[in-house]
């Protein structure tokens, strides 16, 4: 199997490769580790000492629990049982607190955590907002877990499309340029020719399919497409899938 990077947009988290040599199987296989397997920390428990926002307590904590948090796999690792969460074990489970008593927007960036590398990922995400004389003020219990377990610790977004091989005979210039909206088509003084980057990125060429003259078919090729939520960098997310996955047919074969 080949690998060829296309985009790596690492402020906004985004990592589009191809590969070559292997099939869908397999790339399913790694997006299906990426989504259920990879860890990462997640708000599971919430203590809530005061709240007298207009904000109910249950809403209050859902929303906490979605919030990513940037997480260290070096540093933390799933519990092994029960205990070590309500022990509330150093190496699978991180301290945060919030308290605020301000009028208006209540922003993740004012959490205090008990690990400065593990903090929200968004700062400027708004959490609650309070009237005049009212406070909020929690702790929260962020333990490591699987995306398999509830979508909170998923890392991030995978998937994956055929490569689309694109050849253009007589068309009808007017009627292509109406609908390429997507740029994958460039057309210059009535001449049409594929701009093959932008049919890397492209999610839109099932509308070319009763265009006539353009033909499109697929090959073996895959496109894979990974967004991170900002636990992890892209980079961590794969290297961590691949672990993981060794580890499994590493286990198999002693099965065998």
């Amino acid at each position: 199997m080949k690998l060829e990077k296309l985009q790596d947009k690492k402020k906004d988290g985004k990592l589009t490769f191809l590969m070559k040599g292997t099939n869908e199987v397999f790339a399913n296989t790694v997006r299906r580790l990426i989504l259920d397997e990879v860890p990462t920390l997640a708000v599971e428990d919430v203590e809530i000492k005061e709240n007298s926002s207009a904000l109910f307590d249950e809403m209050l904590a859902l929303r906490l629990g979605l919030l990513p948090i940037k997480t260290d796999l070096k540093s933390y690792r799933l519990p092994e049982n029960e205990a070590e969460i309500a022990e509330k074990s150093a190496r699978c489970t991180l301290q945060i607190k919030l308290k605020s008593s301000k009028k208006g927007d209540v922003l993740a960036g004012e959490a205090e955590s008990s690990d400065p590398k593990c903090t929200f990922v968004h700062e400027e995400m708004p959490v609650v907002r309070l009237l005049a004389k009212q406070k909020l003020d929690v702790t929260m219990t962020a333990v490591m877990g699987q995306g398999k377990e509830h979508v909170k610790w998923a890392p991030g977004w995978a998937f994956y499309r055929k490569v689309a091989d694109i050849k253009v005979g007589k068309v009808d210039v007017e009627a292509l340029a109406k609908i390429n909206k997507d740029g994958v088509f460039k057309i210059s003084a009535g001449k049409v020719t594929v701009d093959q980057e932008k049919v890397y990125q492209s999610y839109l060429l099932e509308q070319y399919d009763n265009l006539e003259g353009i033909d499109i078919t697929y090959s073996d090729d895959i496109i894979f497409n990974l967004e991170s939520w900002g636990q992890l960098s892209c980079k961590e997310i794969l290297a961590e899938a691949a672990d993981i996955l060794i580890n499994k047919v590493e286990e198999m074969e002693k099965l065998i």
